[in-house]
């Protein structure tokens, strides 16, 4: 069976949007600072979660896709450019976290006691919408594969990795700032305007 994500030319197409998606995202990695104890302590190990996390549900889509034939979904190419649509959609929405967080956006969950609580663009509407960019991505992977278990995967993994992410952050943030965020909180939900 042959795979539309590893045919010529999607299979360029693909890699190409792949390098523009992940470039950045392994600079600001790349770009972070250390961290004391305390704040490493404020983080709790999430940052790796993530990574681990994500790394392995991309890698296990990617090998379903090609050896597990009896769950590959109908009309392939379509997929792959729905796919590839949707992980440019994550990825502008990060790039706008980027902007709105400024200094504020780090690989770890720092937070900082003169931090201010950023209500602005789409944080106006959801606390993480940097995380909702993130699963955007993953889950594009997975259409993109064209495979309904490599999607399947790459979304319950990435909801899980961010479910863990959001609990420690919003627990550090509360420590820190306090009320500011508590209102924010009580005014916006987390991942998807008006739903949750």
């Amino acid at each position: 069976m042959s795979h539309v994500y590893a045919t010529y030319p999607y299979v360029l197409i693909f890699w190409l949007v792949f390098l523009w998606v992940f470039f950045p995202e392994f600079r600001i990695a790349s770009r972070a600072p250390a961290v004391s104890s305390d704040e490493a302590k404020q983080d709790a190990g999430s940052k790796n979660v993530i990574f681990l996390g994500q790394s392995l549900s991309a890698v296990a889509a990617f090998l379903i896709a090609g050896n597990v034939t009896a769950t590959a979904l109908p009309h392939p190419r379509a997929l792959f450019w729905l796919g590839l649509a949707t992980m440019i959609a994550g990825s502008v929405l990060r790039r706008h976290c980027w902007r709105m967080l400024g200094k504020s956006f780090t690989g770890d969950v720092i937070v900082k006691h003169d931090q201010v609580v950023v209500d602005e663009g789409m944080y106006r509407f959801v606390r993480h919408p940097s995380y909702t960019g993130g699963a955007l991505i993953f889950v594009g992977i997975g259409l993109a594969l064209a495979n309904w278990l490599s999607v399947l995967v790459v979304f319950v993994s990435t909801g899980a990795v961010y479910a863990y992410r959001v609990r420690v952050e919003e627990r550090a943030l509360v420590a820190t700032i306090g009320e500011p965020y508590r209102v924010y909180m009580a005014r916006t939900k987390r991942f998807v305007p008006f739903l949750f």
